[in-house]
C-alpha cells in the first residue's frame, strides 16, 4: 500500500494513503536510506509503500524515489544531516528584522542549501506591525539587497491579518516548506491562512528577545484550494550539509556569477590575485554581510561554526 508521509512525531509517522485513510506506520527494522547519511531516514513529504501485519501494525519498508529534499547538518551529530522535508514545490524562509532578530547569515546559509537542492525559494518578513523606524529601514535595506539577487521578498503581519491573503495564490496545488527561527510567527501565518489548522502559538521571551519552540514536530497541512504546508519546528541554527570549497560560491549566484573572471578555475575568493570576486566585493557589487556568509560555510568544516545561532 502506497501513502504520503504527513507528519513525523519521532517515534512514528502518519501516512495518508492513496484511498485517503490515515495510518500510524513505524520504520521496518534497520531500514536506512540508501545513499544519504541521515538522522531521519524518513521524512515528511516522502511518499512510502508501507505494509500491515495481522496484527494491525503498519510498517514503512520502502521509500519511492524523491524529487528533491532539503537537509541540514544535525545539531548533534555533525557528519549527519537531517532531512527537513521531501519532494518540495517551494519554500518560504519566514524571518524577522526584531522580536527576534533573524541574522544574515541565517538567511544566507538557507539560501544556500536551497540552491543546492533547486528549490525555488521566497522570503517573508513578518511582524512588520511591530517595526521601529529604526526596523523598517534596515528591513527596506534588506528587501533591497535580496531582491537584487533575484529572491522574491514580500512583507507581512501575520498576527494583524496584514498582506497575508495573497500567500494562498502562491501555495496553490503546491507543496510549501514553511522555515525559520522560533518565533517568527511560522504557525500564526499558518492560522491565518488555515483557519482550522488551529497551530499552537506562543509569544517570544522578551527579555531575551528569542523565540520558544511551539511546533515540536514537522507536519503536512492540505490546504483547501489545493496543496500542503509543511510546517516544521523551528530552527536555532542552520549548518549546511556536504557542501565544500569551490562548489559553495555555486550556491551564492551574485559570487558565482562574478567567479567566471577569476584568474584561477580553483579561486576560494579569499585572498589569491586576479580574483574577481574580490574585486566585485571592493566595488560593492556583493555585499559584505553575503561574502561574510560565504566565508563561514568554508570555515565550518575546520570551526563548527553550524553550531553557533546564526
Amino acid at each position: 500500500m502506497k501513502g504520503l508521509v504527513v507528519k513525523n512525531t519521532g517515534s512514528s509517522y502518519w501516512i495518508k494513503t492513496e484511498n485517503g485513510r490515515m495510518v500510524e506506520a513505524r520504520l521496518k527494522g534497520n531500514f536506512r536510506l540508501k545513499e544519504i547519511q541521515s538522522t531521519n531516514p524518513v521524512s515528511v513529504g516522502d511518499r512510502v509503500v508501507i505494509e500491515e501485519n495481522k496484527e494491525g501494525l503498519a510498517f514503512i519498508n520502502e521509500i519511492e524515489d524523491r524529487k528533491n529534499y532539503i537537509v541540514r547538518r544535525s545539531s548533534n551529530l555533525s557528519k549527519q544531516s537531517h532531512v527537513i522535508a521531501s519532494n518540495v514545490d517551494q519554500a518560504f524562509l519566514i524571518v524577522t528584522v526584531n522580536y527576534p532578530v533573524t541574522t544574515t547569515t541565517f538567511i544566507d546559509r538557507f539560501l544556500a542549501t536551497t540552491e543546492a537542492y533547486r528549490i525555488p525559494v521566497s522570503i517573508l518578513f513578518n511582524k512588520t506591525d511591530r517595526y521601529s523606524a529604526g526596523d523598517r529601514e534596515y528591513l527596506e535595506a534588506l528587501v533591497n539587497l535580496y531582491e537584487t539577487i533575484g529572491y522574491t521578498c514580500y512583507k507581512i503581519s501575520a498576527l494583524k491579518d496584514e498582506n497575508v491573503a495573497f500567500i494562498l495564490d502562491l501555495l496553490k496545488d503546491k507543496v510549501t516548506l514553511f522555515s525559520g527561527h522560533s518565533g517568527v510567527g511560522k504557525s500564526t501565518l499558518v492560522n491565518r491562512l488555515i483557519p482550522d489548522a488551529k497551530q499552537k502559538t506562543q509569544e517570544i521571551s522578551e527579555y531575551h528577545n528569542k523565540g520558544v519552540h511551539t511546533t515540536t514536530f514537522s507536519e503536512m497541512i492540505e490546504l483547501l484550494n489545493g496543496g500542503y504546508i509543511i510546517d516544521t519546528p523551528g530552527i536555532k541554527g542552520f549548518g549546511v550539509f556536504d557542501m565544500e570549497g569551490v562548489e559553495v560560491s555555486h550556491y551564492f549566484p551574485e559570487i558565482f556569477r562574478f567567479s567566471h573572471k577569476c584568474r584561477f578555475n580553483n579561486c576560494s575568493h579569499r585572498k589569491e590575485p586576479g580574483c574577481a570576486v574580490l574585486e566585485a566585493l571592493n566595488e560593492h557589487y556583493i555585499s559584505e554581510s553575503r561574502y561574510k556568509s560565504y566565508i563561514s560555510i568554508l570555515d565550518d568544516k575546520n570551526e563548527n561554526k553550524y553550531r553557533e545561532a546564526f
